[in-house]
């Protein structure tokens, strides 16, 4: 649901946050500017953030900073530990996976799609049970996925035909240039809802800020939800368009 200012403003006690897109660039440090926003707005808001990847990779390109991590779309939650100065585990959800029937299924698209020519493996294979299709490989160049598809018009007529190979999985048009794979029953909406149930937040006292918004973007199942969605489409902005909370 998109954020309405004249109506749910004054409402929020909780702050979720997508990380890359959102905070930063793409799997890059998280900005000193970025860093003066959250501190700002933690003393009022409890903040969370709800990301693609694992907890701990998230709170390494954050610079360790102080906030609690549901990571894998749901499958883990850590909570930042201030005595330690690192995360505390809650929980680590592990789903199987047929990797050869996976292995198998990437070749098969990317042979359809063209994509034959790639660094490093075929498909990355999460501990989780997550799944990884690296159009440009596992071992790709940083500079190489971020221009492959930013604006997910290569990737998202392909969608509709990797998920109907992919039935038991939720596919998302994620990053620059792949495909991301969830069990059935983790995706960003239902994490956060099962996040409120367990801490007492209603729906309506929540704000998601997030950028991948659109046709299988990882935060679309937030945006089509109840949960009040603020939408960012340049990280930059990130900071100007926190201020109407503070």
């Amino acid at each position: 649901m998109l954020f309405d200012p004249a109506l749910q403003k004054n409402k929020f006690r909780l702050l979720a946050f997508d990380l890359d897109g959102t905070l930063t660039q793409h799997k890059s440090p998280l900005e000193d500017e970025a860093r003066r926003t959250l501190d700002a707005l933690g003393k009022k808001y409890k903040l969370l953030m709800v990301g693609a990847g694992r907890c701990e990779r998230i709170f390494s390109q954050m610079g360790g900073y102080p906030i609690d991590i549901i990571g894998n779309y749901g499958m883990e939650f850590s909570e930042y530990d201030p005595s330690s100065g690192g995360l505390r585990e809650v929980f680590s959800h592990i789903a199987p996976c047929e990797r050869e029937t996976m292995e198998a299924r990437i070749t098969a698209l990317r042979e359809q799609f063209g994509f034959t020519e790639f660094a490093g493996d075929n498909v990355e294979f999460h501990a989780s049970g997550c799944v990884t299709f690296p159009i440009l490989g596992t071992k790709a160049q940083l500079a190489d996925k971020l221009v492959f598809d930013p604006d997910r018009s290569r990737r998202r007529p392909l969608l509709p035909i990797v998920q109907a190979a992919n039935p038991e999985y939720n596919v998302f048009v994620g990053g620059t240039s792949s495909f991301d794979m969830t069990p059935r029953e983790y995706d960003k909406y239902q994490a956060l809802d099962r996040y409120c149930k367990e801490y007492g937040y209603a729906h309506d006292e929540v704000l998601f800020v997030g950028d991948d918004f659109g046709a299988g973007g990882n935060d679309e199942a937030v945006y089509v939800s109840d949960i009040a969605f603020l939408p960012i489409t340049d990280y930059r902005t990130f900071p100007e368009f926190m201020k109407q909370f503070l």
